[in-house]
């Protein structure tokens, strides 16, 4: 993600993810970690084998490192503008015995020129997956961590100049993985206005009743499909249990209600 870099020692003893499958080097806890979050992205589109799946704003490469993990017949590419999140994910992928994984230390808002000096050249990818900031500078109140108030906030640029450049990554009917705050539905639907067509959009609610929290998004490029609205995912019980779709996902286990019959 875009922001300061961050300077944090790495954790001595990896995180367990996707009930061990993989193991994550991440920053000290109060930094940007990879959660639930990172999860649903990471499971939102299948990738199929002889595919490129971008993971852009990789962090330390959880989502991009699922996919590998889970779908070991694709190629990885991992952009993170941080260098030591991007020094992790290098580590998470060595570590986890990961190949056909590329790390690409790049900024997702540089000018064009600059993102192809860095290997973010065009039509890279058949899937790209991103996590973007979730707020603009000036819209709510940063976290004094500097890696996680990066993670968190755009610095100068925007969501419509991050997905330009997702867009310009994609090739023809490649497809957008996505997820976001539920109240920037409206902007992130904005954004994709004009590029990309089958929006599907499935809510997240931490438990039932209750007001979304995220929305999953996925978008073809090019495509004139409709939009569609997929039922939403509840992650927890009024115990605070996981649900069993949500603890499902938690362990690697394939989705029981995936986003589409192509997920």
């Amino acid at each position: 993600m875009p922001g300061s870099r961050t300077n944090c020692a790495m954790n001595p003893e990896p995180d367990g993810f996707l009930g061990g499958r993989l193991r994550l080097i991440q920053p000290p806890r109060g930094a940007h970690r990879a959660g639930t979050d990172a999860v649903l992205l990471a499971r939102l589109v299948a990738p199929e084998a002889g595919m490129v799946v971008c993971d852009v704003g990789a962090g330390t490469g959880a989502v991009g490192l699922a996919c590998a993990r889970l779908a070991p017949g694709c190629s990885v590419v991992l952009v993170e503008r941080d260098a030591a999140l991007a020094a992790m994910a290098r580590a998470n992928a060595a570590l986890n015995g990961l190949d056909g994984v590329t790390v690409l230390e790049a900024d997702v808002l540089a000018p064009g020129a600059a993102r192809r000096a860095a290997g973010l050249v065009p039509e890279l990818a058949d899937i790209v997956l991103t996590n973007p900031p979730f707020f603009s500078s000036g819209a709510h109140r940063p976290s004094p961590h500097p890696g996680k108030a990066g993670a968190h906030s755009f610095s100068d640029f925007g969501l419509d100049a991050w997905v330009r450049t997702c867009t310009g990554l994609l090739r023809p009917g490649g497809r957008l993985g996505l997820i976001h705050r539920a109240d920037a539905l409206a902007a992130c639907l904005a954004v994709l206005a004009n590029r990309f067509g089958a929006v599907t959009i499935r809510p997240v609610h931490a438990r039932a009743g209750r007001p979304a929290i995220r929305v999953l998004i996925q978008a073809v490029k090019g495509s004139r499909a409709a939009m569609s609205l997929r039922p939403p995912l509840v992650l927890q019980d009024e115990a605070g249990r996981l649900n069993p779709e949500a603890e499902a996902l938690h362990r690697g286990e394939p989705w029981p209600h995936p986003m589409s019959e192509r997920s």
